[in-house]
């Protein structure tokens, strides 16, 4: 073979061997260049005019496709960014909302209180009360030794009831010693500040002052164990000096006590439904209480907070200082702790004290609150137009304020307040709306400061998920509190009539509020559990927007209070059972 094509076959070999090499490199190129043809070809056929080929040919359909396509993306690119923007508008619920709370954080509420100082400086010389030195009272039981009996020390309703008795009865001359059951709560500087003697253990020491005492009188069915131990200690007539005053009506507590509740000498009840409920149980269990005397003594508006309210002290019959006077006080006091918390005029203080827990309900209290929100669409906090400037007399559009409390209570129950800040977090306008105070011994400013008042108490089973019956709350002080200070009250209806009471207060018809607040005169009502949230931000808003009724059920509230729930009407009534109860012993 010549060198020349020797040459062309070595060319052509190497060009093959070439050509395999770099054949993927090749295959892409003509894929690139098909692409570009198409493109090339659409582009054109969409600026170009369509005739019948183009229309065979499909060209006429290929730009709608795109079009849908391009539709298609946008709208998935849209939906991402609303997701985007909805994921960062929805509220980052911190881990720990109560240490949240705890640092006063803006978007769970703000915590507002105490207001001690601006109560003395403002009132001065505040009201102490004191012992009627003519009364029936003062006159049973002067000179006379008493032992008072608190189950714990917790600032709620039934021990600072029995530390008033116990001030009441030091007033009055008589001996007076407290035997405290568990030491845990706040009382506990509160009753050394009273000058009142607290026996040194809860065992032989407090069974041995008790026998030596005229009368013991134990202050909530919690104290049955020790009533046990005391009788036990002391197994003769002489530790029958037992005035047992029971507070509560859930089946629960009859149960821990129904063995020993014909083993003291009186039986005393806060109102005629508890007492009927607890003699009809122990009916069925055959427990014979022929030799028990049985009173009924509802508990009453303490002196202090009375003569706030504008009413004469029940042992003060020659002061000169008249309502009149007291009125100027407390506007006075209103506006300074309105201002300390930050509110104006125009801000409606719908208010809800008690320990914060299920058997309150102040979680359904905030959900309606939420729904009130939601439906107003309230981007401006609540738009509800009623009301006049106190200091211009100017219409001007209401805002709705809640203040809650009392926090940090020895009762409070962390998870259901975790639970309530949930709520003020998914709906956060509400942050805006709730304030929270602090527990306190001292509630006159608050009432002053409020315009409604809600009892929202639940039934107990209600929350526990176990049969109970429709109780309620035994009596509910803050009610009689609230309407002494003219606030319309909204309770809660645990009958089957879906209403609710307003007396400047709102709250539930059940035990003792149902007693208290007459429906559509000194109140309204609603239901029971979730069901009652419409109705009762359907009330709030009935009184929010109606000044007129407010004022005329809290005026009736206050009637109410002045003829049924002061100080002296409670004493009168303890009176005469003390006076039986030792003649007898």
């Amino acid at each position: 073979m010549s060198q020349g094509m020797e040459g062309r076959i070595c060319s052509w070999s190497n060009a093959k061997q070439l050509f395999r090499s770099n054949r993927f490199i090749l295959v892409l190129l003509l894929i690139t260049s098909s692409t570009y043809a198409a493109f090339y070809l659409q582009y054109y056929s969409r600026s170009s005019p369509k005739d019948d080929n183009e229309a065979f040919l499909g060209h006429e359909r290929m730009p709608k496709q795109d079009d849908d396509r391009v539709n298609a993306d946008k709208k998935e690119e849209d939906d991402r960014v609303n997701k985007a923007v909805s994921e960062e508008k929805k509220p980052v619920i911190p881990n720990d909302l109560v240490g949240e709370l705890g640092r006063n954080s803006t978007a769970s509420g703000l915590i507002v209180g105490p207001f001690d100082s601006t109560e003395d400086r403002i009132l001065e010389k505040r009201p102490k009360g004191g012992c009627d030195e003519n009364g029936d009272f003062a006159r049973v039981v002067r000179g006379r030794k008493f032992v008072v009996v608190l189950h714990e020390l917790s600032m709620t309703g039934a021990p600072i009831s029995m530390m008033e008795l116990a001030t009441e009865l030091l007033l009055c001359e008589a001996n007076v010693s407290v035997v405290v059951l568990d030491r845990g709560g706040g009382l506990m500087l509160e009753l050394e500040r009273r000058k009142i003697k607290v026996v040194e253990d809860k065992g032989i020491v407090s069974f041995k002052t008790a026998v030596e005492a005229d009368l013991v009188i134990p202050g909530s069915a919690v104290c049955a164990s020790w009533i046990e131990q005391y009788r036990a200690c002391f197994p003769g007539s002489q530790s029958e000096n037992i005035a047992w005053w029971i507070m509560e009506n859930l089946r629960q507590y009859y149960e821990m006590s129904r063995y020993i509740l014909n083993r003291v000498k009186m039986l005393i009840f806060l109102i005629e439904p508890q007492s009927k409920q607890w003699l009809a149980w122990c009916a069925e269990d055959n427990i014979n209480l022929d030799s028990q005397e049985i009173l009924v003594a509802p508990l009453s508006v303490n002196d202090e907070l009375a003569s706030v309210a504008g009413f004469s002290a029940s042992s003060d019959t020659s002061s000169s200082s008249g309502p009149e006077v007291t009125l100027d006080k407390r506007k006075e006091l209103r506006k300074a702790v309105r201002e300390e918390m930050g509110l104006k005029d125009s801000d409606a203080v719908v208010m809800c004290l008690g320990s914060i827990n299920g058997v309150k309900g102040q979680l359904l209290f905030l959900e309606s609150a939420a729904q009130m929100v939601d439906e107003k669409e309230l981007s401006r906090e609540a738009n509800i137009t009623e009301v006049v400037s106190e200091s211009e007399g100017v219409l001007q559009e209401q805002t709705l304020k809640i203040l809650i409390g009392s926090l940090w209570s020895r009762s409070t129950d962390w998870g259901y307040l975790e639970a309530m800040l949930r709520i003020i977090y998914q709906h956060p306008n509400l942050s805006k709306l709730v304030l929270w105070t602090p527990t306190a011994t001292r509630v006159a400013a608050l009432y002053t400061a409020a315009d409604v008042y809600v009892t929202n108490s639940q039934v107990m089973g209600f929350f526990l998920w176990t049969e109970q019956e429709n109780v309620g709350e035994t009596f509910g002080r803050v009610t009689i509190e609230a309407m002494a200070f003219g606030l319309p009250v909204q309770f809660q209806l645990y009958s089957v009539s879906p209403f609710l009471i307003l007396v400047h207060v709102l709250g539930t018809d059940a035990g003792g509020t149902k007693d208290i607040v007459e429906h559509n005169k000194t109140g309204l009502l609603h239901p029971l559990g979730h069901e009652g949230n419409q109705v009762l931000a359907q009330n709030l808003q009935f009184l929010l927007e109606n000044p007129i009724a407010r004022q005329e059920m809290g005026a009736r509230g206050r009637e109410k209070v002045e003829k049924m729930y002061l100080k002296r009407h409670m004493l009168e009534k303890l009176a005469g059972g003390i006076s039986r109860c030792m003649t007898t012993i």
